[in-house]
């Protein structure tokens, strides 16, 4: 993926002001103080990834995103992977968490230690240093924790943080377990400026409270300013957020969202988003970024700028090789050049997900079918026509393919060379009604 390596190529005096133009910082600490320490020698930042899911998801990207600007700028990474503050979980807005097992959390750290590593370097002189929160916090008796970090935090402060106020004032409230998360986020953050001389951490503007705890500890008890800076909320064109909290997680793990499906979701984003998530999700200099924006503007059609955008997403996140195989998979679905018989059957299922129909029980799902079938009665059981007529029709004027070949005759049938990947046979009405059936 193309990128700018120096802020100072694309015109910007400091590393803080391009990140200010891509729409990557929402709050931060003094900003001289923060400019001029992104600007001087190599200095040592941290953010954290709690594992309380499988997968980290596009609001997790956009703090990879900034972590990916300053290591190529030659600042030294840790990502922290929070193998104690993942039992916890920060406190929501919308209510208590659910606690995982601890099992379940540590597989789930592993993940993500591999999807961060996938994305940021792993080698070179500034390789991304995993840590995991667990290592210190276990080692602390509960009177330790209550005379050396506890002792350095004032309730009032603590209640007036944003998510816990707002906890405090609902129904439910708000449990002691996820009050002290910012006592332990704070701690981490002591612990890494101790450890590896760690100034800087990064996190979503949700996380602003809990990252200046560590802040306020650091100064209390070292007597030295630190810097932290947020990045602001991505939300959509409706103003909603892309959080799995929201139930539309775009999730960065290829095992549950595949490579099409996170490459279609960018592609089909609308162009009043395009100058956005451009800046935001790219690392496309800043010329380029503009001329994208007035092309999706006076050529709207072409929809250059989303192409772009998802190639450099997608490719950013799950590689070259895997974004091509996306792009040629959903070119050859619909004839549009492509070898269909090159495709996996893990591939075709993921393409042709949004084209299953709803069984007798309502559920989703690829009719079944088998060699010796009529066409004509798997193209209806696939959704495309509603009578026999309709599709003998269609076949007669031209207008229905099986595997993207032109069917000629009305009465064929299918045979087990006709289900691709062993698996599934497709049927187009058109250029753009696609179905699948099923063969198992």
């Amino acid at each position: 993926m193309a990128h700018v390596t120096d802020f100072r190529e694309a015109g910007f005096n400091t590393l803080l002001e391009e990140l200010e133009w891509r729409g990557l910082i929402s709050q931060s600490t003094d900003r001289d103080r923060l400019a001029s320490a992104l600007n001087g020698e190599p200095i040592t930042y941290y953010c954290g990834f709690d594992p309380t899911a499988a997968s980290l998801h596009i609001g997790n990207l956009v703090q990879l995103i900034n972590m990916r600007h300053l290591q190529l700028a030659g600042h030294h990474p840790i990502a922290l992977v929070g193998g104690a503050t993942g039992l916890i979980g920060d406190p929501r807005q919308s209510g208590e968490r659910t606690l995982n097992p601890k099992d379940v959390v540590a597989g789930w750290a592993e993940r993500l230690k591999r999807q961060i590593g996938g994305i940021l370097d792993t080698e070179g002189t500034n390789p991304v240093r995993f840590v995991s929160n667990y290592d210190w916090t276990a080692q602390m008796t509960v009177i330790d924790f209550l005379r050396d970090i506890g002792k350095n935090f004032r309730l009032g402060t603590m209640l007036a943080k944003d998510t816990v106020a707002r906890r405090l004032n609902s129904e439910e409230g708000i449990s002691f377990t996820e009050f002290s998360y910012q006592v332990l986020q704070g701690n981490d953050f002591l612990h890494l400026f101790d450890e590896f001389g760690c100034t800087l951490e990064l996190g979503g503007s949700d996380q602003w409270g809990n990252l200046t705890s560590g802040l306020d500890l650091i100064h209390k008890v070292r007597g030295v300013d630190v810097n932290v800076f947020t990045s602001p909320i991505i939300t959509d064109a409706q103003g909603k957020k892309f959080g799995k909290s929201e139930g539309n997680a775009v999730w960065i793990d290829a095992t549950m969202l595949s490579p099409y499906k996170f490459y279609q979701f960018w592609f089909n984003r609308p162009d009043v988003e395009m100058e956005s998530l451009l800046k935001a999700f790219t690392f496309l200099p800043k010329a380029e970024i503009e001329r994208l924006v007035e092309e999706s503007k006076t050529n709207p059609g072409a929809r250059e700028a989303q192409r772009t955008l998802a190639w450099e997403v997608t490719s950013f996140v799950h590689g070259e090789q895997a974004t091509q195989a996306a792009i040629d998979a959903s070119a050859a679905l619909f004839g549009r050049g492509g070898d269909l018989t090159a495709i996996d059957a893990e591939t075709l299922e993921s393409v042709l997900d949004g084209f299953k129909v709803a069984d007798e029980n309502g559920n989703h799902v690829f009719p079944d079918a088998k060699p010796g079938d009529r066409l004509i009665d798997a193209a209806q059981a696939a959704g495309l026509f509603k009578t026999a007529s309709e599709v003998r029709r269609a076949i007669k004027s031209g207008g229905v393919y099986l595997n993207n070949v032109r069917v000629e005759n009305e009465d064929v049938t299918l045979t087990e060379s006709d289900f691709l990947a062993g698996r599934f046979a497709l049927i187009r009405r058109g250029k753009k009604a696609l179905g699948a059936v099923e063969y198992r």
